[in-house]
């Protein structure tokens, strides 16, 4: 077989177990009782979708929250996820429950607000993507009718003027222009019976709810085949009616047009055209109306009509203002006109999108003093405000997603995978001539450095206490926690009490511009075998997006200064993130074998509990000279002085108690089970151990290779101490992730500033 007979199976294979054959509406009822969701109104619709996909863990201003992976995109492969904004979308989900559930904001209209570049579109793709996939699940099936008036007689009937075969002929089935639901069919006694009987069988905490009866289409030809089978004589009106060559219930697969009505910013039309959809005189001629308008010469395009059984998204609701106050009453009343005397029953969740240019439009008569014409609108929108991402590693997430085509969303809950993602060099190929193309490198820490510049800017920087800078209130945002030295201080600690936070600040479309206009350009920089021109260093990026405030008219002169101003302490940051890779590189064979310092932690353990250490000997005495070498060459906490032979001092034993035990006894208590013993300590998790294994200092650097001078790093004479030292430098480097050309010039940049304090 073929690949290509392959794909084509799969694809049938696909669309198979997305479409079933047609139902009757008896069938259909039953279906209902064994699986209640299939027959929910709009809001707990979507509610369902939403939380079919689960949720997970994530971390956004320095808190633990439960997002919904919904949001994630996972039916696209992320490809439009929402980045960030969790709360604001857990509250919207809690606004659907609220809804769903008939206990208040039924006649609210769900508005999302934010600036540009904040994921308020990435929403309504996501929401189409998520309502698609869910549709085509056996749990999130969605159903409509379809009719067939001509086995009824030999009539045109529901033909839109064609003539009809007079035979069940599928050509002759016409379905439900706005997905009426199968429910609506039965009369309102009864279908408020079979509701109350089905509720009674649904598990959830929301009952189904249902009040729309069929839309002028269906109606149309159910008082048709009524009419013909009463003046024939018939008794079980209602069976005759729906019976399967009439009636029958078919799913459909959501999407926009269908379950999902999408009014974009450049639709125009008069507003009963964009709400509903409009009359089409050449119908109205060809159908025999007798003289009256006849709802199948409607065309119900417009957006309530897509939209009726799940979801309406007005985007860009300040292009469409003029609609906002008409679209009042739909949430609670649930009910359209088309023209006079014919109206429509609606059941969609109401969602707008605009970009803060609505506030001013709504504001425009709030000092009439209690006579604003707005002012009931303004009480039905219940706004969710989206912001910029406060998260270093959401913000570089998003900047490599414009960049690149990386959808994947970053699920790991791993904090050092999430810190490798976040330093990760980035390569993207750039057109450099006819046929020509170059690959660029934004090289480690260059797209953290764009990032956490963004995230700084965003940032209210009046409650930042004294003795730390907004980056180290963006680390707080990301992790939760800072670490200094070998002491963790958590958010918890801090008192942040802005509501300005990602308010303003520099959007990810203007740093995506920045980058993409560096990628063209060569930089001033030579090596005799490296081309090193092509790479783009965290310091160039930074500077370009300084200069580049002063040319962007999205940026007020305040705004430039400030964002300007908060440069320096995002450069400070990231030197520090190189230096410690060089000097990560430099030390690499200084290594603290783990065994080492398990055998310390041991002893110290046993050293504090008067007991012994278990060897292959036997139990042994806590070795004092071990413990006493431990802490001053390889911690360098204290000196000769501090012991009385190996005896500690007062400050070492208030250390090895405040530092090592108690911490391992903090991580005992955490990770306690009836066999835990020392052995079971993840030792990275001891801060004072931490530091031992991932520090480094350049007085390890003086003591280790005397001979070793900075000054000549960028070309050093050869069989030199270092020469030596750099070409192990940059060969750790390169296989912790830097290019040859990126770790040239990393390492140059850390030891040009390095050099100026080595004497």
């Amino acid at each position: 077989m073929t690949p290509t007979r392959d794909y084509i199976r799969e694809a049938d294979e696909r669309l198979r177990g997305t479409y079933e054959e047609p139902m009757s509406l008896a069938e259909y009822v039953d279906a209902a009782f064994e699986s209640p969701t299939i027959a929910s109104h709009a809001s707990k619709y979507l509610l369902s979708a939403i939380e079919a996909s689960g949720t997970r863990t994530v971390v956004e201003e320095g808190e633990e929250k439960e997002r919904y992976r919904f949001f994630d995109d996972p039916a696209n492969g992320g490809e439009h996820a929402v980045l960030g904004n969790t709360e604001v979308l857990n509250r919207f989900v809690d606004d659907l429950r609220t809804i769903a559930a008939e206990r208040g904001k039924g006649e609210k209209i769900i508005w999302f607000d934010g600036p540009t570049a904040t994921g308020k579109s990435e929403l309504k793709r996501c929401l189409v993507n998520g309502l698609r996939a869910f549709s085509k699940t056996r749990e999130g099936r969605r159903y409509t009718v379809e009719w067939n008036v001509s086995t009824a007689d030999d009539s045109r009937g529901l033909s839109y003027g064609g003539e009809t075969s007079g035979t069940e002929d599928e050509s002759d089935w016409y379905e439900s222009p706005v997905q009426s639901h199968p429910l609506s069919v039965f009369p309102t006694e009864v279908r408020r019976s079979l509701l109350e009987d089905l509720n009674e069988t649904e598990t959830g905490h929301i009952p189904i709810s249902l009040g729309e009866e069929l839309d002028p289409f269906c109606r149309e030809a159910y008082d048709y085949l009524e009419e013909k089978y009463r003046r024939a004589g018939k008794r079980d009106l209602f069976t005759a009616v729906t019976d399967p060559k009439h009636l029958r219930v078919k799913n459909y697969v959501v999407d926009v047009g269908q379950g999902i009505g999408v009014l974009h910013s450049e639709d125009d039309g008069s507003p009963k055209e964009r709400l509903v959809g409009s009359w089409m005189p050449s119908m109205l001629r060809e159908l025999d109306s007798r003289g009256r308008k006849n709802p199948q010469a409607f065309s119900y395009d417009g957006v309530l009509s897509q939209g009726n059984g799940l979801l309406t998204i007005v985007e860009d609701a300040t292009q469409h203002a003029d609609l906002l106050q008409k679209l009042l009453n739909v949430p609670d009343e649930g009910h359209v006109k088309l023209d006079k005397g014919i109206g429509m029953d609606i059941d969609t969740q109401l969602l707008i999108i605009s970009n803060p240019d609505l506030d001013a439009e709504l504001d425009k008569y709030s000092d009439r003093n209690g006579r604003d014409p707005l002012k009931a609108l303004k009480r039905r929108l219940d706004k969710h405000e989206f912001r910029y991402l406060t998260n270093v590693s959401l913000e570089t997430e998003l900047i490599r997603r414009e960049l690149t085509n990386e959808t994947d969303v970053w699920d790991v809950e791993d904090r050092e995978e999430l810190e490798d993602r976040i330093t990760d060099s980035l390569f993207v190929d750039v057109r450099s001539g006819p046929g020509a193309v170059t690959r660029r490198e934004l090289s480690p820490h260059a797209v953290e450095a764009a990032a956490m510049y963004s995230v700084v800017s965003r940032l209210d920087g009046d409650d930042v206490p004294d003795g730390y800078s907004l980056v180290d209130k963006a680390l707080l945002f990301d992790r939760g926690y800072l670490q200094v030295g070998d002491t963790r201080e958590e958010i918890d600690e801090f008192s942040f009490d802005s509501d300005n936070e990602g308010t303003h600040g520099i959007p990810v479309t203007f740093t995506r511009d920045v980058i993409a206009d560096l990628l063209h350009e060569d930089r001033d920089r030579h090596h005799p075998s490296l081309d090193v021109g092509t790479v783009v260093m965290p310091d160039d990026l930074l500077d370009a997006m300084a200069e580049s405030l002063h040319d962007a008219p999205v940026f007020s002169r305040a705004e430039r200064a400030e964002y300007e101003s908060r440069v320096a302490v995002v450069k400070e940051y990231v030197f520090d993130r190189q230096e410690s890779d060089v000097l990560a590189a430099v030390l690499a064979d200084k290594h603290v074998e783990q065994e080492t310092v398990e055998e310390y932690v041991e002893h110290v353990y046993a050293w504090e509990s008067e007991g012994q250490v278990e060897t292959e000997r036997g139990p042994v005495d806590p070795d004092a000279l071990l413990m006493k070498l431990f802490e001053t060459e390889h911690l360098g906490r204290f000196a000769e002085s501090d012991y009385t032979g190996n005896d500690p001092s007062e400050a070492v034993e208030r250390f090895r108690r405040e530092k090592v035990i108690t911490a391992l006894n903090r991580y005992a208590w955490e990770n306690r089970d009836e066999g835990f013993t020392v052995e079971d300590v993840e030792l990275s998790e001891i801060p004072v151990i931490r530091t031992v294994l991932e520090t480094h200092e350049w007085d390890d650097v003086r003591r280790l290779f005397e001979d070793f001078d900075p000054d000549q790093w960028d070309d050093p004479p050869a069989n030199t101490e270092t020469e030596r030292v750099k070409e192990r430098t940059i060969a750790h480097m390169v296989a912790n992730g830097y290019t040859p050309a990126s770790a040239e010039l990393t390492s140059r940049a850390v030891m040009n500033e390095v050099r100026h304090r080595w004497d």
